[in-house]
């Protein structure tokens, strides 16, 4: 009993947090390799969640994880949450010797469950594949490559329209960072895309705020936790992962990640449903070079969850508008040395936000707020 009372306290001391075995489900999905109660296979290194609430009320959530990034057997994993407990990750796509990524949930308009995920030794070599499901998850098709040029959406989820038409934000990074839109009108039978788009490297002006934290030093291990530096960088390298919402009519935004020296995520218009969108333009967020998502909300206002740093993936932040461009900060929902980042945000059936996000790359958290936690009132812009 003593020991198991250490053990406790030790993983306490180590990582911060419960396991998600809470009656919500919140918390780490699984206990990180090398904690007292991690399930045998569990990989080392985890990252890139992504979240979708199943047709019974269920959320599962997927991720790729394997002993370092890049590594040839990382793999696609899966967890379902139900009453409250996850299950124990199972694996849902493999490489077959090369490396998985940025897995993407999400259902189409008839109702199917599509996971959406890349291969390849790197970024630069990526092939798009997906597999599908019809009874939420249960069972999966086979795996299935993408069109050559097609990635689909490349790390969050797609817009799926009134209509059916599925927008992806999707990028490349092959020495300048584009961002791209794949587009279907039949359920990803065939897809047309957009791009590249870009922010002006005439527009990349660093604040003040972003030349000092160019000039920050790594800072020290804090209880044997490190803090990767993510400085600004020092050319306009591009934009990408964007994030799609619907404003209205045939108006869509997107919010992309940046590597610039403005350290700041940009947005881009498109006014005919996602077929033309306009060049990309700085708001006044931080992004120190990590992924965010976004979600219009039921009401109309967008929550947009990121590293509210320029050079740190800490703390991770969430963000509410109305206007898309003016956004109040009005929750952490991690903080601390180390990194918790990559966020997927979803709002749930009965109004709730559903987020799960990598959690120092060890393990991936699952959070939900409640409605009732995002402001009503946001004030002027």
């Amino acid at each position: 009993m003593q020991l198991k009372r250490c053990a406790a306290i030790l993983f306490l001391l180590c990582f911060g947090m419960p396991l998600a075995h809470a009656q919500n489900g919140d918390g780490l999905i699984f206990p990180p390799q090398g904690t007292a109660k991690a399930w045998p296979g569990t990989p080392r290194y985890t990252h890139a969640s992504t979240v979708v609430q199943l047709k019974n009320g269920d959320v599962m959530a997927a991720w790729f994880g394997g002993p370092y990034e890049g590594a040839p057997d990382v793999k696609i994993y899966g967890a379902r949450l139900h009453d409250g407990v996850w299950s124990k990750p199972v694996v849902l796509a493999s490489g077959h010797g090369v490396a998985c990524w940025n897995p993407v949930l999400f259902h189409t308009r008839d109702g199917r469950l599509w996971l959406y995920y890349k291969y390849g030794k790197h970024t630069t070599t990526w092939k798009g594949a997906r597999k599908w499901s019809d009874n939420d998850g249960r069972t999966w098709s086979a795996a299935e490559d993408l069109p050559d040029g097609i990635l689909g959406p490349i790390k969050d989820k797609p817009l799926v329209l009134a209509d059916g038409t599925i927008v992806a934000g999707s990028s490349v990074e092959n020495g300048k960072w584009n961002a791209w839109i794949d587009r279907s009108t039949n359920n990803g039978q065939s897809w047309t895309k957009f791009g590249p788009i870009t922010v002006p490297p005439s527009d990349d002006v660093p604040n003040a705020a972003a030349l000092a934290a160019g000039r920050e030093k790594t800072p020290p291990p804090v209880d044997g936790v490190h803090t990767k530096l993510y400085q600004p960088s020092k050319k306009t390298v591009g934009i990408i992962q964007p994030t799609i919402v619907w404003m209205g009519g045939r108006h869509l935004r997107f919010f992309a990640r940046s590597q610039t020296k403005a350290a700041r995520i940009v947005i881009a218009d498109s006014w005919d449903n996602g077929k033309t969108w306009t060049q990309a333009r700085f708001i006044n967020l931080p992004c120190p070079n990590s992924g965010i998502d976004a979600v219009r909300l039921k009401d109309g206002r967008i929550v947009l969850a990121f590293d509210d740093s320029y050079n740190r993936r800490s703390p991770l932040d969430l963000a509410v508008s109305r206007d898309g461009v003016h956004f109040r900060i009005f929750k952490t929902v991690d903080s601390g040395p180390g990194q918790y980042s990559y966020p997927a945000i979803i709002q749930a059936s009965n109004g709730d936000l559903l987020i799960t996000y990598s959690w120092r790359r060890v393990s991936i958290k699952f959070e939900r707020i409640p409605l009732s936690e995002v402001p009503e009132d946001l004030g002027r812009p």
